[in-house]
């Protein structure tokens, strides 16, 4: 898997590049370098995103022992800059998370059946987010097959997901870890502190209804708020749109970011979606790949000072440990 996800990157990182040359680096590379600054604030609104999803995953567990707000925020940007920045899939961030949580106290079973639930329900808010931008692209009189496959691609989620989540309720843990004791041995069960506590934590998490839906809402929260990004990027770029046309853009491009899961940082797919969404609500090409940089910048700005705390922690743990 680490092979395949490494050899798409490299496919995706040689068509950003071309695509980025097709479309001129002069024009493209001017418009980022006026936005200046602009770039770095647009980047650090990204927090507000990540303190909505920290609360989100926070309100999920009882208040006894859970874990201050600043605790999951550290978690939520572990995750995502795991998940953005390295080779595994937009799946290593979950399970380094859920160590994280584990390392600090939280019993296993309570932190990975937390994050299966906050995963489920992050599905679930982003599909109600693209399903926003998709109204508000037919709003606006958009048409042509672009429109047509994000209906399509929508179609197809609701039973994935409403599968995904009927299986979690009947204790798909239980049978996962009869499967993967065959393979790994008790590696699954030693994680998790037994699948069977793990299925009764799941169970437990969705009968708190006020807690998943609340959950569910502060993810949409920071969903909508990431457009908040995208319109400060355009402003700062000097290509101001209205609010509605921020959400589209970023409704698209974490959809497409979300199905392009095996591709590291969605490499190519990104700058390809922003190009065409770009040209849907009327930006030029030049705009729509400065923006990609500015996106690619945030990455940039806002992770890699949270993997190399994790780093620098790590290794001071190896050596407390030798």
């Amino acid at each position: 898997m680490i092979r395949l996800s490494t050899l798409l990157g490299l496919v995706g990182l040689a068509f950003a590049t071309l695509l980025f040359i097709w479309e001129g680096l002069a024009p493209i590379a001017n418009a980022f370098a006026a936005a200046g600054i602009g770039i770095v604030w647009a980047s650090l609104f990204h927090f507000v995103s990540m303190a909505f999803n920290a609360r989100a995953w926070q309100i999920l567990l009882p208040g006894s022992g859970r874990g201050s707000l600043a605790f999951f925020f550290r978690a939520v940007w572990l995750r995502e800059a795991v998940n953005g920045l390295l080779p595994v899939a937009r799946v290593g961030g979950e399970v380094v998370s859920a160590r994280f949580l584990m390392r600090h106290g939280m019993r296993s079973s309570k932190a990975v059946a937390s994050l299966v639930v906050d995963m489920t329900i992050s599905l679930v808010s982003q599909f109600v987010f693209t399903l926003c931008g998709f109204a508000l692209l037919l709003f606006r009189g958009a048409g042509g097959d672009v429109v047509r496959d994000i209906a399509v691609g929508l179609t197809v989620t609701v039973p994935l997901v409403v599968v995904l989540i009927i299986v979690q309720r009947v204790g798909v843990f239980r049978l996962l870890a009869k499967i993967v004791r065959v393979l790994f041995g008790d590696r699954f069960a030693a994680l998790v502190g037994g699948a069977a506590s793990l299925d009764r934590t799941v169970r437990r998490l969705y009968r708190r209804r006020t807690a998943t839906n609340v959950c569910g809402a502060l993810q949409l929260a920071g969903w909508i708020a990431g457009a908040g990004e995208i319109w400060l990027a355009l402003h700062f770029l000097g290509h101001d749109v209205p609010a509605g046309d921020a959400l589209i853009i970023e409704a698209v491009i974490q959809a497409l970011s979300s199905g392009a899961f095996v591709v590291p940082g969605a490499l190519g797919v990104q700058e390809g979606g922003f190009v065409v969404i770009g040209a849907l609500v009327g930006l030029p090409s030049d705009i729509a790949l400065a923006l990609a940089l500015a996106r690619r910048a945030r990455d940039i700005i806002v992770f890699v000072p949270a993997l190399l705390a994790w780093q620098i922690g790590a290794g001071r743990r190896l050596i407390a440990n030798a």
